[in-house]
């Protein structure tokens, strides 16, 4: 705390923050001292807020409008470009927009879909970090009430051969090791298919990789349920894990660059998984909502308690009213602002109407899950909370969950220049050469890595990630589920993205995600259908940075106006960047697909000899960016247009 704190007259832990007496300097050393990565505008709009409440805030108000404010729960930075280029984009078949998107299947089925991003806390903790990215997508998808059967992990990592690294950052081969790992054995031991994803190795990303992390779910129509609440007869349960100091300031963590001290000053802010939770979680939550019991259903991912709580509310046009201490501890002694903003994995939340909690409470004592009732739905928009009967907490939702929007410069090559074209230096004899480029680490088989995920579990994988005989496997371009046992109508699934194009020009680098995404749906018989995108990219108070941004978020929309495709869902990660420099601007799209009949699925193998193999297209000068450029001393060039 610092001088500007002084403890109010409680039995608990609880201060509050001289925000009037402060100097602007004093302002930004209380949010840097407090961990709330507010900037001085903001924290300027927070007294004013407070100064009209007449009262300075608790330091759980504090922590909270931190969480809320983050970039990356608010989108201050990308909402304003995402909403020219992307919110906008209508199609008939978007069933809801939540913390997944959810499509029609069918007129009695739908599918959701949502990816995103776990990049800071597996650079510093990647076992940890790359599992609770997994626990987190399914939950996602499961506060939509579906059934998750399919995962995805696109993952960018600094290549293997290096050996000596910066203060503070972890050689890319242990980051892969354990990235891998936590991957494998959260999917794997929740019997969720991990069926599709991709590797890319580039020097860029040795200071800080990124996790990229997909699924897929499905759901009966009339059983889709709304992240919000239903009415004043509601109450607030809390289902799932406990709530410990796991995730302390996560969103924040999240939402700065990356430096030497990042590793162990915010260890605190990597959240613990435990998959043996989430895999009875997953069945209580489906059950409750199967039998009608919930009136909806909200993630805590996060910001924790402090996001879901006012957000399951305002949803649904009311507020809250939460007893602080009813919330299930793993430890004592936690200061009501870190039980309030914790991330702790494996919660949460159902809106209950008071008359079924005792039924809900059955269904999940069945499982073994804890459940709660932590609060209740009131008419004002606000959120009040208390603790050991004292109130620490009362803030507008307006205010709370408004935040800022910035229209932040953009500039096209500031910082970093595009690569001016350097032609390939090749080897006369062009076959050695081939062989060397598919030898490239980012084009070589990585199915040594592909075969540690089940991605048979749920025995509704018809097209596998790898494909061909059974000692010749190669990878296939996309995977084919068969989500009903009564119907031969099936999702095709894929991945795409290319940072080298997206470097060397943003806006067809973002077109060309999309493009490859189709083209890997149609190759396994998919028609294109739906897109999410996870979009990586470095600090955007950089104009240069955020100019890629601008230009694949506008190359992304695009394209998928033109192929018909929705985008119910998405996420944006910033600040992947250290002090050595950016991450390549990294804009993940995963598409899905609908397939009319599995049976007519094909797979990318040659299956007899004789056959003709036929090139569909026009071939141009377009080798920009390429492997082969790289490889043999090249650069720049001009990249695929689309």
């Amino acid at each position: 705390m610092t001088k500007f704190t002084r403890k109010r007259d409680a039995a608990f832990p609880l201060y509050e923050v001289d925000l009037f007496s402060a100097s602007d300097d004093d302002l930004m050393e209380i949010s840097r001292s407090m961990g709330l990565s507010l900037s001085l505008e903001e924290m300027l709009d927070v007294r004013k807020y407070f100064a009209g409440k007449k009262r300075l805030p608790t330091d759980v108000e504090m922590q909270s409008i931190a969480q809320a404010w983050s970039e990356h729960c608010c989108y201050k930075s990308s909402k304003v470009f995402l909403r020219e280029h992307i919110f906008t984009i209508e199609h008939p078949d978007v069933l809801a927009k939540g913390d997944a998107g959810v499509m029609a299947f069918d007129d009695e089925y739908a599918y959701a879909l949502r990816v995103e991003s776990h990049n800071h806390p597996s650079a510093i903790e990647p076992y940890g970090g790359a599992a609770t990215g997994i626990g987190g997508i399914v939950r996602d998808v499961l506060a939509m009430g579906a059934q998750p059967i399919a995962l995805v992990d696109p993952l960018f990592f600094g290549p293997l051969d290096v050996q000596e690294v910066p203060d503070g950052v972890n050689l890319p081969k242990y980051l892969v090791s354990g990235v891998v790992a936590g991957i494998r054995d959260y999917g794997n031991r929740i019997g969720i298919p991990t069926v599709a994803g991709g590797m890319f190795f580039d020097p860029s990303y040795t200071g800080n990789c990124l996790v990229n992390v997909g699924c897929v779910g499905f759901l009966r129509r009339d059983k889709l349920v709304h992240n919000a609440v239903k009415g004043v007869g509601d109450v607030l349960v809390l289902v799932g894990g406990r709530t410990g100091r796991d995730g302390i300031h996560g969103v924040t963590f999240a939402s700065v660059e990356l430096d030497a001290s990042s590793g162990e000053e915010s260890r605190g802010a990597v959240q613990l998984g435990n998959p043996i939770m989430k895999e009875p979680l997953i069945h209580a939550c489906l059950e409750v909502n199967e039998q009608g019991l919930v009136s909806g259903i909200k993630d805590l991912g996060g910001g924790g308690l402090s996001c879901v709580v006012g957000e399951i509310a305002l949803a649904g046009g009311y507020g809250a009213e939460v007893d602080l201490d009813l919330v299930p501890l793993k430890e004592e002694g936690l200061a009501p602002w870190e039980i309030w903003i914790s991330e702790s994995q494996e919660r949460m939340m159902l809106a209950v109407p008071e008359s079924n909690v005792d039924a809900v409470f059955e269904i999940f004592d069945l499982w073994d899950v804890p459940a709660t009732v932590i609060g209740r739905v009131i008419p004002q928009k606000k959120v009040k909370l208390r603790y050991e009967g004292v109130e620490i907490y009362d803030l507008d939702l307006d205010f709370l969950t408004t935040g800022p929007e910035y229209c932040r410069p953009c500039a096209a090559s500031n910082g970093r220049a595009r690569e001016e074209l350097v032609l390939p230096r090749l080897p006369e004899d062009l076959n050695a050469a081939i062989i060397s480029t598919l030898a490239d680490p980012n084009i070589a088989s990585k199915e040594d890595i592909i075969l540690q995920y089940d991605h048979e579990v749920r025995a509704s994988t018809v097209i596998r990630p790898l494909q061909g005989k059974i000692w010749s496997r190669g990878p296939g371009d996309g995977v084919v589920i068969k989500p009903l046992l009564d119907s031969n109508r099936g999702l095709a699934i894929a991945v795409g993205v290319n940072p080298w194009f997206t470097f060397q020009d943003p806006y067809n680098g973002g077109k060309s995600a999309v493009d490859e995404v189709c083209r890997n749906l149609a190759a396994v018989g998919g028609r294109p259908h739906a897109l999410t995108d996870c979009m990586n990219f470095g600090n955007p108070e950089k104009p240069e940075r955020l100019y890629e941004f601008r230009e694949a978020v506008r190359g992304i929309g695009e394209v998928t106006r033109a192929m018909n495709m929705a985008v119910p869902s998405g996420n944006v990660s910033f600040y992947n960047e250290t002090e050595h420099g950016a991450t390549l601007p990294t804009p993940t799209c995963m598409g899905v697909g609908i397939v009319e009949d599995i049976r007519k699925c094909v797979t990318t193998d040659l299956k007899r000899e004789g056959n003709l193999i036929y090139l569909i297209g026009e071939t141009k000068d377009e080798m920009g960016a390429s492997i082969l450029y790289r490889r043999y001393g090249g650069r720049g060039g001009k990249v695929p247009e689309v």
